[in-house]
């Protein structure tokens, strides 16, 4: 019976598996990530700068020179013929992976054939392994090397190696090194940071130009990474961002809090490693650089899922809800599939970061430590007690969440549209052309629609000659975001503009002397509940 439920699971990852790269190869931008570091590899080969390269999606390489020493040979081999080798690696990664969260779960050896064929079902369904397939990443790769060092798998006189070149291909895995010190790995530590500067130095003699490049201006450019208050930014820093905090503020409020977070994770796991835990405590310490990096994009949150499943693995009540939840939040997306639940901007907010509050509180409690206890559940009114407390934290969080105003920074599908987007009839569509338009307008400062989407509202109109500057709030307390107002069209102007909730949203008109002359609230909502019928 055991025997078959091993082969129905594995055979559940290989259908998981086999429809996964079925559906990323029929996309038209399949493999975007990959096809920038086969270009600029491409570039490098030809005498054309690394970093100068820009993908036809604007993409640019951003990794450590050491990772196009890495990269090099992916170039030998036509990009359709590296696209299915890299998928094939992608899930044999997967399952390597899988093996090790096994050995974490399970001491039953008869039990864990079982284990790792779910757990890389799991892992296969999850959002930040479907990523890396449909990117073509190589961060599930990352994650399998240092996951091996911070368990301690291989050698003894080899341990620190694999975080280093890990390291030397992507920074994060240095946080890694500090958990080696923490933990007495005093030689893993030593070996790990040899590693690394043995593998940049390497970089600097054969790409000289390049490591200068890198090392003195890109590893600092974040921005030619993208967006980074969008959600897919699941990091502190990009929370931070969404949330609106001051630019001045930022930098010192983003190194308070990933201290903070670093060093509860990193005492954290040092005593899940004295327990024998080395599992859990590389995938704690993994879930830290999730969360202090500045840019942690979807594929980067394997790590998460990992600690989910540990929690999920756990025998406490507690923990298993939590990690059910953080495991629900790494499947789907709870912005988009429970933003009916409530229209409250606070609660949006809450599901829209799920991942990286999940992250934080994970980071902080370190699988049971100080907020989340564990409550074994062989008598049932310990039972009852466990979920006594998870009904009470989980209402608690809500009602917390439930009061707070979103403020206009934190609305990450906002965006105002410019004059070359006119021509979109998308952005554009309650007047096309100067007669359409100045035929729209009235004797109101603002005159406009909106049309729903399922993630977002849109808002276009046309304003008059006394308005001198429109300004959307999304919630009370809010930064305003000024929206364009667009000469497209002779003797009207016209805006556009969209934003995840109108709710709490507030449209106002300013005159010449910065006076407001007229505000739109009520209105914006009654358009909103017009349009969505």
């Amino acid at each position: 019976m055991r025997d078959r439920r091993v082969a129905l699971a594995w055979a559940a990852f290989v259908v998981a598996a086999l429809v996964s790269c079925v559906l990323v190869l029929r996309r038209g931008d399949r493999l975007s990530d990959l096809h920038i570091y086969y270009g600029a590899l491409s570039d490098l080969h030809a005498g054309r700068p690394l970093y100068g390269y820009r993908a036809r999606n604007g993409g640019p390489f951003t990794y450590p020179p050491f990772a196009a020493l890495v990269l090099a040979p992916i170039t030998a081999v036509s990009e359709g013929v590296l696209q299915g080798v890299w998928l094939v690696a992608t899930c044999a990664a997967v399952v390597a992976i899988a093996a090790m969260v096994g050995v974490a779960l399970s001491t039953d050896r008869s039990h864990r054939p079982l284990v790792v064929a779910v757990a890389a079902t799991v892992l296969m369904l999850s959002a930040p392994v479907q990523s890396n397939l449909r990117f073509g990443q190589v961060s599930v790769f990352i994650v399998m090397l240092a996951l091996l060092d911070g368990m301690g798998v291989g050698p003894p006189r080899l341990r620190g190696v694999l975080v280093g070149v890990a390291a030397a291909i992507k920074l994060t895995p240095l946080l890694f090194v500090a958990y080696f010190l923490a933990t007495g790995r005093y030689r893993d530590a030593g070996r790990a940071v040899a590693t690394f500067g043995a593998c940049a130095a390497v970089a600097a003699v054969v790409l000289p130009a390049e490591s200068w490049t890198y090392w003195t201006e890109a590893v600092r450019q974040t921005s030619r990474i993208g967006n980074l208050a969008s959600l897919g930014n699941q990091s502190v820093h990009g929370m931070l961002l969404r949330i609106g905090v001051d630019e001045a503020a930022l930098p010192v409020l983003w190194a308070g809090l990933v201290a903070v977070i670093c060093g509860a994770a990193l005492l954290r796991a040092r005593r899940l490693a004295g327990q024998g835990r080395p599992g859990h405590a590389a995938i704690l310490v993994g879930c830290a650089t999730v969360a202090a990096s500045p840019v942690s994009w979807t594929h980067h949150q394997v790590w998460t899922v990992l600690a989910a499943m540990l929690l999920v693995g756990a025998s406490g009540i507690t923990q298993r809800v939590a990690g059910a939840a953080l495991l629900a939040a790494m499947v789907v997306s709870l912005g988009a599939v429970l933003g009916p639940v409530s229209t409250r901007p606070g609660v949006q907010f809450l599901f829209e970061n799920a991942r990286a509050v999940g992250v934080c509180l994970l980071c902080l409690t370190g699988f049971g430590g100080v907020a989340v206890a564990t409550v074994r559940s062989n008598r049932r009114s310990a039972a009852g007690r466990a979920w006594l407390r998870v009904g009470v934290s989980a209402v608690v969080a809500l009602a917390f969440f439930a009061v707070q105003p979103l403020p206009a920074g934190a609305d990450p599908t906002f965006k105002a549209y410019v004059l070359d987007d006119v021509v979109n009839p998308r952005y554009f569509f309650v007047c096309r052309g100067p007669a359409e338009c100045a035929a729209y307008a009235t004797d109101a400062p603002v005159t406009f629609g909106t049309r729903a989407e399922k993630t977002k509202v849109r808002v276009n109109g046309v304003v008059s000659a006394r308005v001198a500057r429109l300004a959307y709030y999304s919630a009370p307390g809010g930064a305003p975001r000024d929206i364009p107002l667009l000469a497209a069209y002779p003797g009207t102007r016209t805006f556009s503009f969209r934003s995840a909730s109108m709710a709490q949203g507030r449209l106002v008109a300013y005159a010449v002397n910065g006076q407001p002359i007229a505000s739109y609230d009520d209105e914006l909502a009654a358009a909103l509940e017009t349009a969505t019928r």
